[in-house]
């Protein structure tokens, strides 16, 4: 069965130093969807966009093999935009504009074939709705959520009930802190965990990612880039490769976990060297595999050479 994926669909207006782009492809599934299907087919997406999304977007999502009849199209309505304008380090960013259009009344509905997808990636949207997602699945096998610090001040009490519904979250740094109340990673994993989830991945940027399981830790480096064009959509990107990784390997050990958290490192080091979803619109099965063992080569450790 093809791997479930439910998010936000949108277009963005972003600014760097280094450019801007307007109107651009954006969205937590848009960015899961697109590096998910380097890995495996079909992709099942769930989403809504207004009659302005754009036929150029509709075949983009098409040529990677994304499946569209979960996706609704409003007629007569806009696309969710966002437009935002990052500082010259590129860790912090101000949002210009927020515009929900359709996605303010965004109900997913799973068509009937995909409600027993073994595999569900909810990307980053109110709790609230990736409860409705998990409501209408038949007994998923493996559940990857990620949320932020938004819904964690405001929607806490149904973000809970998320977690206790899932196998893995993927956060950041400062959310895990928010999230736990707990300044230490080390040890606001394990409060997360007591939540839930039996895995926590924590994104830390440029500073890599961080694996917790049952009985053991793993430290996933990140890429040394001297350019990054855009971050936006990076953590999504991971969240595709992460996932996608586990649904076509079969398997849930702690070697595939760790495969996974490359590969997922791996696909949002190419999302960050182009605007929008260009730097991860046409890669290579060759690229991707370089860049993993690179990777990998930056974690080894050969103390006789």
């Amino acid at each position: 069965m093809g791997l479930l994926v439910v998010g936000s669909i949108g277009l963005d207006t972003v600014e760097t130093q280094l450019g801007k782009i307007e109107n651009a492809l954006g969205g937590s599934a848009t960015y899961i969807s697109i590096a998910s299907s380097y890995f495996t087919s079909p992709v099942n997406l769930v989403g809504v966009v207004g009659d302005d999304f754009g036929k150029k977007n509709i075949e983009l999502f098409k040529s990677h093999n994304i499946n569209l009849d979960g996706l609704q199209i409003v007629d007569g309505e806009k696309t969710f935009r966002w437009g935002g304008k990052y500082h010259e380090d590129m860790n912090n960013r101000d949002t210009i504009f927020t515009e929900l259009n359709v996605f303010e009344k965004f109900d997913p509905i799973i068509p009937q074939s995909w409600k027993d997808n073994s595999f569900v990636l909810l990307g980053n949207i109110l709790p609230s709705l990736q409860l409705r997602v998990l409501d209408q699945v038949t007994n998923p096998q493996f559940v990857v959520c990620d949320t932020m610090n938004l819904w964690i001040n405001i929607a806490l009490d149904d973000l809970m009930k998320v977690l206790k519904r899932i196998n893995v979250l993927i956060i950041n740094d400062s959310e895990a802190k928010m999230l736990s109340k707990e300044t230490n990673l080390i040890k606001a994993a394990k409060i997360i965990r007591g939540f839930g989830p039996e895995y926590l991945v924590i994104k830390k940027g440029e500073h890599g990612a961080l694996l917790f399981g049952n009985d053991f830790t793993f430290s996933a480096p990140a890429l040394p880039m001297e350019t990054i064009f855009d971050p936006t959509g990076a953590g999504d990107t991971f969240a595709g490769g992460f996932t996608s990784y586990l649904h076509k390997s079969k398997t849930i050990n702690k070697a595939s976990m760790k495969k996974a958290v490359i590969y997922g490192s791996v696909m949002a080091s190419f999302c960050v060297e182009k605007f929008s979803t260009i730097g991860i619109e046409n890669l290579s099965n060759e690229q991707i595999s370089k860049r993993f063992n690179a990777f990998v080569e930056l974690a080894r450790f050969d103390f006789n050479e």
